[in-house]
C-alpha cells in the first residue's frame, strides 16, 4: 500500500467506515501485479491502490464485497482459462477469469470493520467511569459532536432535557440508548420522548445489567456489560458508514460478475443496458449484436 493508501485507511478508520484491505500474496507471470501490491476496496467497489489490471481488479472487487458481507477474510485465487499448474491452497476461493491475458495471482482479502462506538453524554462519575471501561472491551468512544455514527449512546446527565437527548440518539440510529436513572424517573422521562413502541425497544432504562451495582464504577461496568451483551447476542449492529453497496451484473460475454459503478464498461441495446468486465468484452458484444 502506498503512503496515500495508508492515509486513506486512517481516514476510513476515523469515520468508522468498513472496507477491505486487499494484498497480493502470490503472482505468477505474466501479470502486472507483484507480491506486496495492495489496495483498499470500499462497499461500492471503489478501489484505491493496485492489485492488477482491469480484469483482475474486477474479480477482486466482487470477492471483496463478499468478504465484507460475510465479515470474514478470504484468500482469492484468480486464474486464467488455461493456467499452468499453480500451488493448490485448501479453502481458497477460486475464480477463473477468462479475460486474463495470462498468469495467475492470489490476493488476501481482509475486512476492516469499525469497532462499536459509544457516545457518553454527561460529566457525572458514572459517565467518566463508562468512558474508562468501554475501551477495555474494544469499544471506541465517539465524540459528542457526532463525528461518526454511534452504535450505543449512554446518557448519564442526571437531569436536563434527557427526553430530547434520547430522541436525538434514536433518530441518529443508535441501536442501544441507555439512560442512567431510577426506574420511576426513567419511566417518566421515556413518557416525554414521544417515541413509538418500536423505537422504545432500543432504550434501556435503567441502563445496565442487574448485578446489584452501587458505586459509579460498578454501574458503569453493568452498562458496558449490557452493551456487550446486545452486541454479542442481542442483534445490535455496528453502522458501517461509507457508501452504500451497489448492484452487480453478469458480463454476457465472459460470464464474469462485475460491480456496477461509474467506470464499469457498459452498452445500451434497445431498452436494455449490459455491463462488462472490460472494453474487450463490450466491443465483442457490440460487434455481435450490431450495436
Amino acid at each position: 500500500m502506498t503512503d496515500r493508501g495508508s492515509s486513506a485507511e486512517q481516514r476510513l478508520r476515523a469515520t468508522g467506515t468498513a472496507y477491505v484491505r486487499a494484498t497480493v500474496v502470490r503472482a505468477q507471470p505474466p501479470t502486472s501485479a507483484l507480491p506486496g501490491d495492495s489496495a483498499v476496496v470500499l462497499a461500492d467497489g471503489t478501489i484505491d491502490g493496485f492489485v492488477g489490471g482491469q480484469c483482475a481488479s474486477g474479480s477482486v472487487r466482487v470477492a471483496a464485497l463478499t468478504a465484507l458481507r460475510d465479515r470474514e477474510p478470504m484468500l482469492l485465487r484468480i486464474l486464467p482459462d488455461s493456467s499452468s499448474p499453480f500451488p493448490d491452497v485448501p479453502g481458497a476461493h477460486l475464480v477463473v477469469n477468462p479475460c486474463l491475458s495470462g498468469g495467475a495471482i492470489e490476493v488476501f482479502l481482509e475486512p476492516q470493520l469499525p469497532a462499536p462506538a459509544v457516545r457518553v453524554v454527561g460529566g457525572s462519575p458514572i459517565a467518566r467511569a463508562v468512558r474508562q471501561i468501554a475501551p477495555l472491551v474494544g469499544l471506541e468512544l465517539a465524540d459528542e459532536d457526532g463525528g461518526r455514527a454511534a452504535t450505543a449512546v449512554v446518557i448519564a446527565t442526571h437531569g436536563g432535557d434527557e427526553a430530547a437527548t434520547i430522541r436525538a440518539a434514536v433518530v441518529d440510529g443508535a441501536g442501544y440508548v441507555g439512560l442512567v436513572a431510577s426506574q420511576r424517573r426513567g419511566a417518566a422521562v421515556l413518557a416525554e420522548t414521544g417515541l413509538t413502541e418500536t423505537e422504545l425497544t432500543r432504550v434501556h432504562s435503567p441502563a445496565g445489567l442487574a448485578i446489584g451495582a452501587r458505586s459509579a464504577p460498578e454501574i458503569a461496568l453493568a452498562i458496558v456489560g449490557e452493551i456487550v451483551r446486545e452486541l454479542r447476542t442481542g442483534g445490535l449492529d455496528v453502522p458501517a458508514g461509507g457508501p452504500a453497496p451497489v448492484r452487480q451484473a453478469v458480463d454476457p460475454v465472459c460470464g464474469m460478475t462485475v460491480v456496477v459503478g461509474p467506470d464499469t464498461p457498459r452498452l445500451s441495446v434497445g431498452d436494455e443496458e449490459f455491463f462488462f468486465c472490460g472494453p474487450g468484452c463490450r466491443d465483442r458484444y457490440a460487434a455481435k449484436v450490431g450495436a
